[in-house]
């Protein structure tokens, strides 16, 4: 059934051999999901240069990090919960108007006296909020497209997202350079009120039998209970989940860990930042439009096994490079390994989940893999403040060859 229609969904939005693109619902979730991520990509670049060039600290660009990650961890315990009990629809358009208000406050304060606090205050309520967003947002996909085509339908959503998010970083380096990175952030506000528009529009497919909203009487921690009690009885998504929460350990702050080796030790300006930046979002882009064919081709294993190994050899590669062009090439090979083992990993768990388990195990799921994540971006920031990019990138880029190499011992090998 359409929601709030009362009739059925037509058989066209679910027909598996018309274009995802020509699926009226989906592409306005898409579009809505693009332009989102087109704002945030500002964000991205606007927040770090705002610390860093208020404070000059390359630590204090790794504690907002883990300040917002830690946030984003805390809101993910409640997130299954939540989205598993309530309109998904209504959830994920509150969540575009909070982010839309909050980060349309620091653009205003900043008009009149730039306070590094606000950062602090406002982002961990985003990140909190964005959570809430993306668990909902993993719900949804599959009640869009159906089960066997959720690949693709994440192939694509990625591949667009990577594309704002080559044009979004460039422009916000212009704008960072021109008019200060503040500016940049306002784009990111006005772009969540038109993601809320867009998915106002949105008609998804009512709940199946088993995917009723829960009773209330269920707890917080029975229902982190019961997501966590799958992943572990679930051989596959037992070993993703473990050594995915290193992976995350290791990379969170490898933004901040480029940016500050962009400004600090090759001494460019913002607008370099952006087009780096930019660039490097061009291997998301390839990943996501690679991984349903290289996954169908080689099986979850290896690809999910061998993009894991790319981003720890680029990674280890970053800090010797000293030119511009270099750091573009290794960002963009990193990303594409982060966009393939991502889109993967969650394309398996939303294929494996049953719908009522789908918000739990998800919320499940991000809260194990990042728990420690925020402190591993503050530890690698700190360590390229005291030792340099160079031994910092060393280390990551090491550790995550090492979880690749591990993942050979598990059910991922032969998935």
């Amino acid at each position: 059934m359409k929601r709030g229609t009362g009739r059925p969904a037509n058989a066209s939005d679910r027909d598996g051999s018309q274009p995802l693109w020509r699926q009226g619902d989906f592409t306005v979730f898409w579009v809505a999901q693009t332009l989102s991520v087109l704002g945030d990509s500002f964000a991205l670049i606007a927040l770090p240069l705002l610390v860093l060039e208020t404070t000059g600290s390359v630590a204090r660009m790794g504690l907002l990090t883990a300040v917002g990650g830690a946030a984003a961890v805390l809101a993910a315990v409640f997130a299954g919960t939540v989205v598993d009990r309530v309109d998904r629809r209504r959830l994920l358009i509150g969540c575009d108007l909070v982010r839309m208000a909050l980060y349309g406050l620091i653009p205003l304060v900043w008009a009149f006296d730039p306070h590094i606090w606000l950062l602090y205050a406002v982002l961990p309520v985003c990140e909190a909020v964005g959570m809430f967003f993306a668990v909902g947002y993993v719900t949804v996909v599959r009640g869009l497209v159906g089960t066997a085509r959720l690949t693709e339908a994440n192939g694509l959503l990625n591949a667009t997202a990577a594309a704002a998010g080559v044009l979004g970083p460039l422009c916000a380096g212009l704008v960072a350079a021109r008019t200060g990175p503040a500016t940049a952030i306002a784009v990111d506000a006005a772009s969540f009120a038109v993601s809320a528009l867009c998915l106002r529009g949105v008609r998804l497919g009512a709940r199946t039998g088993d995917d009723t909203p829960a009773p209330g009487g269920r707890t917080v921690r029975e229902d982190l209970r019961t997501g966590i009690s799958f992943l572990r009885r679930h051989p596959l998504l037992r070993a993703l989940t473990v050594l995915l929460f290193g992976f995350s350990f290791l990379t969170l702050g490898l933004t901040d860990l480029v940016i500050y080796h962009l400004k600090h030790d090759l001494g460019h300006d913002d607008g370099t930042v952006g087009t780096v930046m930019a660039a490097g979002a061009v291997g998301t882009i390839a990943g996501s439009l690679l991984v349903a064919r290289v996954r169908r081709l080689l099986g979850f294993g290896p690809t999910w096994i061998g993009a894991i190994a790319l981003c720890g050899l680029v990674c280890a590669a970053l800090g010797p490079v000293r030119t511009v062009s270099g750091v573009a090439v290794l960002s963009a090979a990193f990303l594409a390994g982060a966009g393939i083992a991502g889109t993967c990993s969650m394309s398996l768990r939303q294929e494996v989940t049953p719908e009522r388990l789908l918000g739990r195990v998800t919320s499940a799921y991000w809260t194990l893999q990042y728990s420690a994540a925020p402190v591993g971006a503050a530890l690698l920031t700190w360590a390229a403040e005291q030792w340099g990019t160079t031994p910092a990138a060393l280390t990551a880029g090491g550790a995550c060859v090492l979880i690749a190499l591990a993942a050979l011992l598990t059910p991922i090998r032969t998935a």
